[in-house]
């Protein structure tokens, strides 16, 4: 028996293409029995996009014809005729979920990546650069280290010898002020065409062109220079006998020496800095040269600024250095008794004893060096007072005032 032409058949809706495929089941299938012939139907959807996919479409349809055939002859004998099964394409999945399963790097590591890849490439150039730059500054280079280290060692050796007390070193301290001389000396003399003193005393160095560069080299060299002499003045005061300055008195001396020496680099640079930005952009015309006297009204009001905080901080000093303000009360002669008459800190006979807040005795000397770092006992650890007066030590600042 030979399918009706009319139910197998292409039927066309929009843009889908729906393909109807008769099956037969053979009478001797059972047996032998007479079984009235059944027929099962499947719709294979073929989805065409246009024209252009015409081809293509010919050729799928030809599959899909044949893949139909095997499918609906299994499946007429399970479930008989009549039903319809559709074939879909699965879901696409999740970009950001495929990115996931698949397991590729983030945007970020991404460009970490090539970020470090582009540097590893970039290395030897850089390298070069790098030594390049070294060799056209070496001796602006080696005059700032050999200036570092000096502040280093001396700043050091300054503060051991203030703690010694009357162990302290003359010869030390001798040493030390030779060697800040010689080494101030030595670096003027070296420089001497460019005359970079004047800058000490708010004049301009004879350097041409005097650029960012140079009056950055000039700044730092006059900055370290003005700390150089500020730890000289701390050698004098060390050599000084014990019974014309005490220790308490040298403790106060160098906070004021200190203060002073520290307003007095935040001034310095000043007039260094003005001539750069006005004087140094007459080049660039009328236009350049404004814009330079509104840059250095800018640097000027916040100048101002920050001297008037270190004002403060300045008078402060000052009241602290005249009025010799002591810790604690003296103590009694029972009071020194009960504590053993030794003192915690130099382990030797109370001079000048104090009694804290807390009870506990010391000498006066060494409770003020220790009050120069710390706010609580050395032994119970109270809290004595709410400030730490700074420099008492014979400290000097490492902090490089290059604005």
């Amino acid at each position: 028996m030979q399918p009706n032409s009319s139910e197998l058949g292409a039927h066309q809706a929009g843009h889908g293409l729906s393909l109807t495929l008769l099956t037969r089941t053979p009478a001797g299938a059972t047996g032998g029995s007479a079984v009235p012939e059944t027929s099962g139907e499947v719709r294979v959807p073929i989805l065409s996009s246009g024209p252009w996919e015409s081809c293509r479409g010919g050729a799928s349809s030809r599959r899909s014809r044949t893949s139909s055939r095997t499918s609906s002859h299994s499946h007429s004998h399970s479930h008989g005729g009549g039903h319809q099964h559709s074939h879909s394409e699965p879901s696409e999945a999740d970009p950001a979920d495929a990115d996931l399963e698949s397991g590729e790097p983030s945007t970020s590591f991404l460009e970490l990546r090539y970020l470090f890849r582009w540097v590893q490439k970039s290395l030897p150039f850089i390298i070069i650069l790098c030594a390049k730059v070294v060799i056209q500054h070496a001796l602006g280079l080696a005059v700032g280290v050999g200036l570092f280290t000096t502040f280093l060692y001396v700043n050091k050796n300054i503060q051991t010898q203030v703690f010694l007390q009357d162990r302290r070193s003359k010869i030390e301290c001798v040493w030390l002020l030779l060697f800040l001389a010689s080494s101030t000396l030595l670096l003027y003399y070296t420089f001497l065409t460019e005359t970079l003193y004047y800058c000490l005393i708010f004049l301009n160095p004879a350097v041409e062109p005097l650029g960012f560069w140079e009056v950055l080299w000039a700044v730092g060299i006059t900055n370290f220079t003005l700390k150089f002499l500020i730890m000289g003045f701390k050698c004098l005061i060390l050599l000084l006998p014990s019974n014309l300055v005490t220790y308490r008195a040298q403790g106060r001396w160098y906070m004021l020496t200190e203060e002073v020496g520290q307003v007095y680099q935040a001034v310095v640079p000043t007039p260094l800095w003005f001539h750069y930005l006005v004087i140094y952009q007459k080049v660039d015309g009328n236009t350049g040269l404004t814009l330079g006297v509104l840059l250095a009204l800018v640097y000027f009001i916040l100048k101002l600024l920050g001297l008037y905080g270190q004002w403060a901080s300045f008078q402060k000093i000052v009241r602290i250095f005249l009025s010799g303000e002591h810790m604690g009360a003296a103590a009694t002669r029972s009071q020194c008794c009960e504590a053993g008459d030794i003192c915690p800190i130099c382990q030797a006979e109370y001079r000048d004893p104090r009694a804290l807040l807390c009870q506990h005795i010391f000498c006066d000397e060494c409770i003020a060096l220790w009050f120069n770092r710390e706010k609580m006992c050395p032994l119970c650890r109270t809290a004595i007072t709410d400030k730490v007066h700074m420099w008492r030590d014979g400290a000097t600042s490492p902090y490089l005032q290059i604005y």
